[in-house]
C-alpha cells in the first residue's frame, strides 16, 4: 500500500494548486454586457475573478477595448494583484490616453498615481497637449514639477504657457514655490491695504 502513497499525492497536487484559482467565476454578467466569447475565453485562461469581471464591465460601459481589458487583467496578474483599477484607467481615458498609453503604465504598475494626477491636471484646467506632456514625463521617470506646484503658479495668474516654459526649463518644486511667494507678495504690495479710518465726526 505504501507505494500507492506518491502516485496519490501526485494526483492532488492540480486539485490543491487550484485552491487559489477561481474556479467558480461566473462569468454570465460579462456575457450579457456584450463582451466577445473569445474575449471571455481569454479572460477564464487568465483566472479572472468574479470582482475583477464587475471593474471589467464598468470599463466597458465607457468604450475600453475589451483587447485593452484582457491586457489590464494580465499585467495586473504579473505583478501578483488583482485588476482593480477601474477608475484610473476611465480617468486616462477620459485624458484622451491612447489604449497603448494606459497599457504602458499599468506595465509600470502606475495606474492610481499617474490616472490620479491626471485628473488633478484637468482639475487645474490645463489643455490635454499639456497633460499628456506631463504624464509622460512622470513614466519616463523624468523628474518634473508637482501638481501641487503647478497648481500654485497657475494660482498667483501664470498662464499655461508660462507654466509649461518653466517646466521644459527644469523648474524645481522648490524654485516654483519660492516664485510663488514673491508674486504674491508682489500681488499684496500693489494691493496694498488701506485703512478706511478717518477723522470722527464732530
Amino acid at each position: 500500500m505504501k507505494t500507492l502513497r506518491v502516485p496519490l499525492a501526485l494526483a492532488l497536487l492540480p486539485l490543491l494548486g487550484g485552491c487559489r484559482s477561481h474556479m467558480l467565476t461566473d462569468y454570465r454578467p460579462a456575457s450579457e454586457a456584450g463582451f466577445y466569447s473569445g474575449t471571455i475565453e481569454d479572460l477564464k485562461k487568465l483566472n479572472t475573478s468574479d470582482a475583477e469581471v464587475g471593474e471589467l464591465i464598468k470599463l466597458k460601459r465607457v468604450g475600453v477595448s475589451e483587447q485593452t481589458m484582457v491586457g489590464l487583467v494580465q499585467i495586473a496578474h504579473e505583478h501578483q494583484h488583482s485588476f482593480m483599477n477601474t477608475d484610473a484607467v476611465k480617468n486616462l481615458a477620459g485624458a484622451n490616453f491612447s489604449d497603448a498609453r494606459i497599457l504602458q503604465i499599468a506595465q509600470l504598475d502606475k495606474l492610481d498615481s499617474i490616472g490620479g494626477d491626471a485628473v488633478m491636471l484637468h482639475v487645474i484646467g490645463l489643455s490635454d497637449p499639456t497633460v499628456q506632456m506631463l504624464l509622460d514625463k512622470r513614466i519616463k521617470g523624468v523628474p518634473t514639477m508637482s501638481v501641487n506646484a503647478i497648481a500654485e503658479l497657475k494660482n498667483t495668474g501664470l498662464s499655461e504657457k508660462d507654466i509649461v516654459y518653466r517646466i521644459q526649463n527644469g523648474m524645481t518644486d522648490s524654485q516654483a514655490m519660492a516664485e510663488v511667494a514673491v508674486r504674491k507678495k508682489a500681488v499684496a504690495q500693489n494691493t496694498g491695504f488701506r485703512s478706511n479710518r478717518g477723522r470722527r465726526a464732530r
